[in-house]
């Protein structure tokens, strides 16, 4: 696959929480051109062009590191002027309404509803290679071909997507789904809102031109 390389370089904060694949994902964004930081500095990460919030382990234990980084105001004030937030894997599945992991539920940060909740599949995790159907004009997997595959690595994961009209400072939501046992959310493309439950940053070809059509809209 022939990537398309953005345009010029953009300023990129991974958000260092504690809970992330922090090198991981900024040595996967600086090879697809983006100027990349790891910071859980307040001002920076605000500011920044765009702000990615990987998000590795445990439901809970991401949301407590998250408000400990003031990371909830952080993505609340960037959507609320519209600034460009990327979340991955628990960093997508933290910007639900709640979190039930062994019968233990966390509030999320509710920019979307929705539970995630236990995978039901004979082999959990999900661990490995998959497709998705990705909607009709998605901007997060353009030129991206229907048959690419993406590495997951995940228990639980939202079953039932629940937003219907929308927030209203935001773009009609696209949502992409796979099957692992069951259907469940793995992208959501939500004006400045996206996010994927699968990792871009392990998932080769594929996930680099992913994260490049996202910086190409920072």
């Amino acid at each position: 696959m022939e990537l398309t390389a953005p345009s010029s370089r953009k300023k990129v904060v991974v958000l260092d929480y504690g809970f992330g694949n922090v090198r991981s994902a900024e040595r996967a964004l600086a090879h697809v051109g983006a100027d990349v930081e790891i910071t859980r500095d307040f001002d920076r990460a605000l500011n920044a062009e765009g702000l990615l919030v990987p998000g590795v382990g445990a439901f809970a234990a991401c949301m407590r590191g998250l408000k400990e980084a003031r990371g909830d105001w952080i993505v609340g004030r960037r959507l609320a002027g519209g600034r460009p937030v990327m979340g991955i894997c628990v960093g997508m599945q933290v910007l639900f309404g709640r979190g039930i992991e062994h019968g233990v539920e966390t509030e999320g940060l509710d920019e979307w509803p929705g539970t995630v909740g236990p995978l039901k599949a004979d082999i959990v995790p999900h661990m490995g290679w998959n497709t998705v159907e990705a909607p009709e004009g998605s901007r997060l997997f353009a030129g991206l071909p229907a048959d690419a595959r993406y590495y997951f690595v995940h228990s639980y994961a939202v079953h039932d997507w629940e937003l219907e009209i929308g927030n209203p400072h935001l773009a009609a939501p696209k949502v992409t789904w796979a099957t692992h046992g069951e259907p469940f959310v793995a992208a959501v493309e939500n004006g400045p809102l996206w996010a994927t439950q699968f990792h871009p940053e392990k998932s080769g070809d594929a996930g680099a031109q992913l994260l490049t059509n996202w910086i190409e809209t920072l």
